[in-house]
């Protein structure tokens, strides 16, 4: 029987690739986003919605029962980041980037469930290294990736009893266009977007930013049951 994986986020560097390697190893993948007209090749079924709206998470789910009547594992993956000191930064940007990394995560693990729990599945939170190690002016998003940590730990110490693992990776430095439009708030040297590259580059043990299909790859480890069936509750670093 085909796997279904639904996988948020889908038009981003991450997401995208993440739903090409899942396709490419037989997944049914379906993909959800804020754009309205996503075509790409490696979705079997695209959702456009907000995940931050309660009611919009449960027609999501609702439409994976309808068009697959099963969910082997959820990646939450869609963030935002919005960079600005904390003094600079406005209650409503604060609640945004909250709802969209954060709450979207415990929404849909909450009306996903019943789908998990009949597959005994898995999630996949893409958290961020900011939630142990960050840098200056990017404080909301941090924040919002380490409490992403957090109900990591808690969640599957609840979902145990259903066999559901829950996992999360944190990304380092990603070849994204998150990355890009965050290169210039000031914590690297550098007069342009590649000189700013190459120096975090060198910040690396192996000597390099990452590329969306590295992410994959650890997302795929953790969704499926056969590669990390003993793993549950954990955070694995993914930085160079």
């Amino acid at each position: 029987m085909t796997k279904v994986a639904l996988i948020t986020g889908v038009a981003g560097g991450i997401g995208k690739a993440t739903a090409e390697l899942f396709q490419a190893k037989g997944w049914c993948t379906i993909g959800v986003d804020r754009e309205l007209d996503l075509k790409l090749d490696s979705i079997s079924h695209y959702i456009c919605a907000d995940i931050s709206d309660d009611q919009a998470v449960a027609q999501i789910v609702e439409e994976v029962h309808q068009k697959e009547g099963q969910l082997d594992t959820l990646i939450n993956n869609a963030a935002i980041s919005i960079c600005k000191p904390v003094l600079e930064t406005e209650i409503g940007e604060w609640d945004s980037i909250m709802s969209i990394n954060l709450r979207s995560a415990f929404l849909l693990s909450q009306s996903a469930y019943p789908l998990l729990r009949k597959t005994q599945g898995s999630m996949v939170n893409v958290s961020s290294v900011h939630a142990i190690v960050t840098s200056v002016n990017i404080a909301a998003y941090a924040a919002s990736k380490g409490g992403l940590v957090a109900f990591t730990r808690a969640l599957p110490i609840e979902w145990a009893k259903d066999k559901i693992r829950v996992n999360a990776i944190l990304p380092g430095a990603v070849d994204t266009a998150m990355l890009d439009a965050g290169l210039m708030r000031g914590h690297l040297s550098g007069a342009n977007l590649n000189q700013l590259k190459q120096n975090l580059a060198q910040k690396t043990v192996i000597g390099k930013i990452g590329k969306p299909q590295e992410i994959a790859q650890a997302i795929l480890f953790l969704a499926d049951n056969n590669q990390s069936s003993f793993m549950t509750g954990q955070s694995i670093v993914v930085d160079g």
